[in-house]
């Protein structure tokens, strides 16, 4: 009987990479396994995440907006962001919604579309994890159709005054700054609202059966008034909310990866040990021929996932490419999470194994960031040259 090849060997997928993007990975790798891996369990059992300790950690090794550049920022490449999402995606999807949030949302909204004294003044403490930011676009009755959005925000002399909600907001009740869309009489703009403003509150939202191990926030602004500063100046229209998206979108093509990765792998220590009719349940031809499905669909999602890390990395990704990634390497992560649960039979059920706790995320992932249907819609119209969203 020849050994058992690693999931990362059947490709090799490493000699497409830089040894530097090599050498981060295993970094974060062994970080996850002695800081994340022992408690994930726990946390997402009891619903509770130290959030704030866990911040500060990823940002002594340089992870929270390592992708851009200046600020106290890594100006990393993209491939090298993405590998660390996956690394953090195979404890968590929570934890590595805790990043991208962060970095990709909070961050990037701030890099891209902030004034030069709203860089300087967040950035730096964002990059170290001093200051936690989040990002609320999606509303109860608006998530697809963030256009459709109620909260607005009015002129008051130089001031403006926010009133509105916002639902489903990743790290919303530990926030030190909030990046708040709004309609205004010009077009949808972004703002800056800092915890404790009067008339702003955050509700931790609970009973989630998905993402147990991050924080959940409803957002709700009552005549909150904002100074003329807290606008971002570049934010113009609905494009701008949009591009952070993108952003996002692009660490979950590669946290999914890192999902379906801990499924096979737990899954494949299972199976070499589980006795079966007094031989090991691997040694069965439905089995193996589970197992290899599930590893060439993992190993395409991986091929999918640094294809368009190559193109972000040489500045041109489009949008309609990171909705393949997102659309096919959830949907599958999914489907090898629900295999793998096959495998593991009624013992797949517990926390014992990481195959339910990852399906049980991978669904809310299938969902935030653009839904499976509203990705497949993206691509549509990239195909016929027509829009099908209304």
């Amino acid at each position: 009987m020849s050994p058992p090849a690693p999931i990362d060997d059947l490709l090799d997928i490493d000699a497409m990479l830089a040894p530097e993007d090599i050498e981060l990975r295993n970094t974060v790798r062994r970080f996850a396994q002695q800081r994340l891996r022992p408690h994930i369990d726990e946390w997402f059992d009891c619903g509770q995440v130290p959030a704030r300790e866990l911040a500060a950690d990823f940002g002594k090794l340089g992870l929270l907006g390592m992708h851009l550049t200046g600020y106290g920022c890594g100006g990393s490449t993209a491939t090298a962001y993405g590998l660390v999402c996956q690394e953090l995606e195979a404890v968590d999807s929570g934890l590595r919604s805790l990043v991208s949030v962060q970095g990709s949302l909070a961050m990037f909204a701030i890099h891209r579309h902030g004034s030069e004294e709203q860089r300087s003044q967040w950035l730096p403490a964002m990059a170290t994890g001093d200051v936690i930011g989040c990002f609320g676009l999606t509303e109860p009755d608006f998530g697809s159709n963030p256009g459709g959005m109620r909260t607005h925000a009015r002129r008051d002399g130089s001031d403006w005054i926010l009133n509105g909600s916002k639902m489903w907001i990743t790290n919303g009740t530990i926030a030190d700054i909030s990046i708040v869309w709004a309609r205004t009489e010009d077009g949808i703009a972004g703002f800056l609202v800092q915890a404790g403003a009067p008339g702003f509150t955050a509700r931790t939202m609970t009973h989630k059966l998905s993402l147990r191990a991050s924080i959940t926030s409803e957002l709700t602004f009552d005549d909150v008034r904002l100074p003329p500063e807290a606008k971002l100046p570049l934010a113009q229209g609905l494009s701008a909310p949009l591009s952070c998206l993108s952003e996002a979108r692009f660490g979950i093509v590669f946290g999914a990866v890192g999902a379906a990765r801990d499924c096979l792998e737990a899954t494949l220590d299972y199976v070499t040990t589980r006795q079966v009719f007094d031989k090991p349940l691997s040694g069965y031809q439905l089995t193996q021929a589970k197992l290899a499905d599930m590893a060439v669909e993992l190993a395409k999602a991986q091929l999918l996932a640094i294809h368009l890390g190559r193109l972000k990395d040489g500045g041109h990704i489009r949008p309609d490419q990171v909705s393949i990634g997102k659309l096919n390497n959830v949907r599958e992560a999914l489907a090898i999470a629900r295999q793998c649960r096959t495998l593991l039979g009624a013992n797949g059920i517990t926390l014992e194994y990481p195959v339910m706790r990852h399906a049980n995320n991978l669904e809310s992932v299938l969902t935030y960031e653009g839904t499976s249907e509203v990705h497949q819609l993206v691509i549509g119209e990239a195909l016929t040259g027509v829009s099908a969203f209304r």
